[in-house]
């Protein structure tokens, strides 16, 4: 079996989380980001990974999935500032997996990850994200060694599911 774990990462925290998915993979697995992806069919296995951005999935990352090979066997992972559980966060995910039409999604996962303070800042001045901004601020820290763990469990867990 050959695994490729694919990712989009603007802050480093998909990459974290990427990084932890791959390092706990025993059979051989690739690491690559999204812009570096030629040949997603020889892989048997394709872990797909992305920031929620906006409440929602980032568009290369939309047509990154829906260009995969059918009959794919996929998990995805996410990583986003709002609380874990989050109504909007769960959200993304399930768009993400409505994208994987024709492929076989195993699993998902999500957790924490630090958003830019910079647009945090931006953002908190628009009444309409302040409540947002202030959950986002409370991500400072993550993914932490718990989330990247967890993150480890899960792709345990998908290879036990795609073998």
């Amino acid at each position: 079996m050959k695994v490729l774990v694919a990712y989009f990462s603007k802050t480093g925290n998909t990459k974290k989380v990427a990084q932890a998915i791959h390092d706990t993979l025993d059979v051989p697995t690739d690491m690559l980001s999204f812009d570096d992806v030629s040949f997603p069919d020889e892989y048997d296995l394709i872990f797909c990974g992305f920031p929620v951005h906006a409440h929602s999935v980032p568009p290369r990352v939309q047509t990154f999935i829906s260009r995969l090979p059918k009959n794919k066997k996929v998990a995805l992972f996410s990583t986003h500032g709002s609380r874990r559980n989050n109504q909007m966060a769960r959200a993304a995910v399930e768009h993400a997996a409505s994208l994987a039409i024709g492929r076989t999604v195993l699993g998902a996962f999500a957790c924490r990850g630090q958003v830019d303070h910079a647009l945090l800042d931006e953002l908190t001045h628009k009444q309409e994200h302040e409540a947002w901004c202030n959950e986002a601020r409370s991500a400072d820290g993550h993914p932490n060694k718990g989330d990247l763990a967890d993150a480890a469990d899960f792709a345990r867990l998908i290879l036990a599911r795609a073998r």
